[in-house]
């Protein structure tokens, strides 16, 4: 892949708004095809509630004769709209019949007619419509789930049977298979009359590599010993030295935190002792370690509830402990709060189901799944758990030291309650001395307190939460610590209409019969081991998928949250099925699963296009090449401090922040502001930390490039890079050109490139020629994608 380096020179002379012009012609925006994930869960969360409740008893196909003619049940009835013409104009809210009905301002249109929405109601209509009026599903209505999600019918669909290996197919070039996933891959190549590409070369192979096991480029001195490895195992043990890599756990527990909505900086009313940093460098650890994955998972939900944790594996709460907080108001009506409280429990079963299982639940909460077999019901027995789970600061400390910590925690605010009495009164002598004592003592009591200045966790701990009026506009949040109970069902999602109990139990589809009531405080030890229990299959199939896509470029599912009904089936499914049972067989290790992945022909491939094979198979879908890939924002910051010289390697600790020029650590451990990213991660599609991420949404901006170009990281980069080169072959010349080939791009330049370069720098380059010409390399596309 060449290095764009005659375009980029030519932008980094330019000025004005030539350069710009180059820019924005260059770097069109680009988005993946199909509705934005989170343009749907809006509509499933947001919208959909809202017309069943308010509108399709009159204006559904359910109905006998649809009133006005209109039907809003489906994309295509909407836009066909009734008497009055199209019911919306996706993007323009404003000239959207259905938006000015429910805003009541006509006298002859007003919806619904039995009392105005609610001002966050219309403004909801709004932004949907306003966002393209997306209405998945289909264009047209959708035919419901089975309506009993213990029916045969129901657990017949493919992601919810059980395990089973596959027998591997018949092909035509059996020597082709170095895994037992190749056969699979390459029998549906043969269906379509497609055939695998050619090897890749050892200098591109160790590249890919190393980026995707540990985010990070080898070394010149690691590729030259592996390009002339003759050992016939040479790829194998460079496969297990990077598994073995410290960098390795680094690396995908950046994608682990992707779901999980992690974030180090919370909202700006939460004041948290504890941290959220234990819980990414416990990841970390965790997956360094190959920690078994069902344990992996069990530890996120419970692990103070499971039997000789060791306390260092408590900071795994911080799954749940990062959760998004949502502002309380405890001066508005209880009303109100229980809706708040109520939505934070959508957000965290969202996450939970999501992430562990591809499901998308949290669409049950104000009726029956509109695609999957997921009850209201099913969605209430989990908000039971999570209703009787309180976020804290955790300690992670033995039982009897943490309650120390506990109790000296309440002991300093106690004190500090002291000392912001005295201050509010006049200063006199007297006060002053007090407010000198009660220091005294709150030091001398973190002095008695072993383990009080250990770093906690945001974690959580079973507490039943109540929320009860204390008079008008005046609410509580009760809380019964180490206690869960079932709580009643929401009828519509609204907490002001409670229907019967419901027992929290796991969901009806994954469990083998009626599913057993979780009764052990919350439930969320109970409902861990059914994740990893009754919904083993699944969980597994999510997980190998999840590993997959970041290997392969996509997912065998392509969309791995969900694998419902209103996801993509898998392009391979027996090969789906059998590694899936091969990875629970091999005790859940991941680090098996990539080396099954890696070891492969399929992932040994080549990836020039072919443009036969692409007439075919234009999306690539059958593997008959490795995808080119873009790294992602951590990669590329990473990379560029291993070239030239400055990363430190050192694991875990606090988060530093990203615009500090001396933060010379990976980007893993840069600081995460929930609500605020800064411009290098905002720009380069880096996940919002509010929401659950199953994947990134490339695009090609031109902001991006304008960073690129004048931003304050390539700048400051490449001052280093020159700096480095400088250092390493003093001469400069060619030699000081093919050194910064071998550092940044793993092969030796053409005499082309050679050339190009010293005629860029001039005959007498001073240092900021030599900086200059290191920031075209840093910026070119061959830095930037991988092969």
């Amino acid at each position: 892949m060449g290095s764009c380096l005659p375009q980029l020179c030519l932008v980094v002379r330019m000025r004005g708004p030539i350069a710009l012009a180059v820019l924005l012609t260059a770097a069109a925006g680009a988005r993946a095809d199909g509705p934005d994930p989170a343009a749907v869960a809006f509509f499933e969360k947001q919208v959909r509630p809202l017309l069943a409740e308010h509108c399709h008893s009159c204006h559904s196909a359910k109905t006998n004769k649809t009133r006005g003619g209109l039907a809003l049940d489906s994309r295509d009835a909407l836009l066909k709209g009734g008497d009055s013409g199209p019911a919306v104009v996706p993007g323009r809210p404003e000239q959207s019949l259905l938006v000015k009905a429910v805003h009541g301002t006509q006298a002859d249109l007003q919806m619904p007619p039995k009392g105005k929405l609610r001002s966050p109601q219309v403004a909801v209509f709004e932004k949907w419509v306003r966002d393209g009026a997306v209405y998945p599903g289909g264009t047209t209505a959708t035919a419901a789930p089975p309506s009993d999600p213990s029916s045969a019918a129901a657990r017949a669909f493919w992601s919810f049977q059980p395990l089973r290996r596959h027998p591997a197919p018949a092909v035509r070039d059996a020597a082709w298979a170095r895994r037992p996933i190749d056969p699979f891959l390459l029998a549906a190549m043969d269906a379509r009359g497609l055939t695998p590409s050619a090897p890749a070369d050892r200098r591109t192979l160790i590249r890919r590599a190393a980026f995707d096991l540990t985010g990070l480029p080898p070394t010149p001195d690691e590729v030259e010993a592996f390009v002339t490895d003759p050992a016939p195992d040479a790829y194998e043990k460079l496969v297990d030295r990077l598994l073995a890599s410290p960098h390795y756990g680094e690396r995908w527990a950046r994608y682990w935190l992707d779901l999980t909505r992690y974030a180090d900086v919370p909202e700006s009313w939460l004041t948290p002792r504890g941290q959220a940093w234990p819980y990414r460098d416990w990841v970390v650890r965790a997956l360094n370690a190959d920690m078994p994955y069902d344990r992996f998972v069990q530890l996120q939900l419970a692990a103070d509830l499971v039997p000789g944790t060791d306390p260092a594996d408590l900071a795994a709460l911080g799954f749940l402990g990062v959760s998004p907080d949502y502002w309380k108001e405890l001066q508005l009506d209880v009303e109100v709060i229980r809706s708040i409280v109520a939505d934070e429990w959508e957000e965290r079963i969202d996450a939970v189901a999501s992430t562990f299982l591809g499901l998308t639940v949290a669409c049950a909460r104000c009726h029956d799944h509109k695609y999957d077999p997921i009850s209201t019901r099913d969605y209430y027995a989990l908000a039971g758990v999570i209703a009787g789970t309180r976020q804290i600061d955790l300690p992670l400390l033995p039982p009897a030291e943490a309650a120390s910590v506990r109790r000296a925690e309440v002991g300093i605010r106690a004190l500090g309650e002291q000392v912001k009495v005295l201050k509010a009164k006049r200063p006199a002598p007297a006060d002053a001395k007090e407010q000198l004592d009660l220091l005294a003592a709150e030091v001398k009591l973190l002095e008695a307190t072993p383990g009080y200045k250990t770093v906690p966790v945001r974690g959580v701990t079973d507490a039943h939460v109540s929320v009860v009026s204390r008079g008008p506009n005046a609410t509580r949040l009760e809380f019964e610590d180490g206690v869960g109970h079932d709580i009643a069902m929401h009828t519509r999602g609204n907490p002001a209409r409670p229907g019967a109990v419901e027992p929290r139990r796991f969901l009806t589809v994954l469990s083998p019969g009626e599913p057993r009531r979780f009764t052990r405080g919350s439930g969320r030890l109970e409902l861990a081991r059914a994740i990893t229990g009754d919904g083993a299959p699944l969980a597994a199939r999510v997980i190998v998928n999840r590993v997959w896509r970041h290997h392969f470029g996509r997912g065998l599912v392509d969309t791995p949250s969900d694998f419902g009904r209103q996801g993509e089936r898998p392009t391979h499914p027996e090969l789906l099925d059998d590694l899936a049972a091969r990875f629970v067989a091999a005790g859940w290790s991941l680090k098996w699963l990539h080396r099954e992945l890696m070891l492969s022909a399929a992932y040994r491939q080549a990836g020039a296009p072919d443009a036969a094979k692409q007439t075919t198979d234009p999306d690539n879908r059958l593997l008959w090449r490795m995808p080119r890939r873009r790294l992602d924002v951590e990669s590329w910051r990473d990379a560029m401090l291993v070239v030239n010289g400055t990363l430190r390697r050192d694991p875990g600790g606090a988060p530093q922040e990203l615009t500090d020029a001396a933060n010379r650590r990976r980007t893993l451990y840069g600081l995460v502001r929930r609500r605020d990213l800064t411009d290098l991660l905002r720009l380069h599609d880096f996940p919002d930390p509010l929401t659950h991420s199953a994947v990134r949404i490339p695009t090609t901006t031109p902001l991006q490039q304008l960073y690129a170009l004048n931003g304050p990281l390539l700048r400051q980069e490449a001052t280093a890079l020159a700096r480095r080169l400088a250092a390493d072959e003093p001469a400069g010349g060619a030699a000081r050109v093919r050194r910064a080939y071998a550092l940044l791009f793993n092969r030796p330049p053409t005499e082309r490139e050679v050339a190009l370069a010293l005629g860029f720098v001039g005959a007498a380059p001073g240092a900021d020629d030599w900086t200059r010409y290191a920031h075209v390399l840093l910026g070119s596309n061959e830095f930037l994608f991988i092969d």
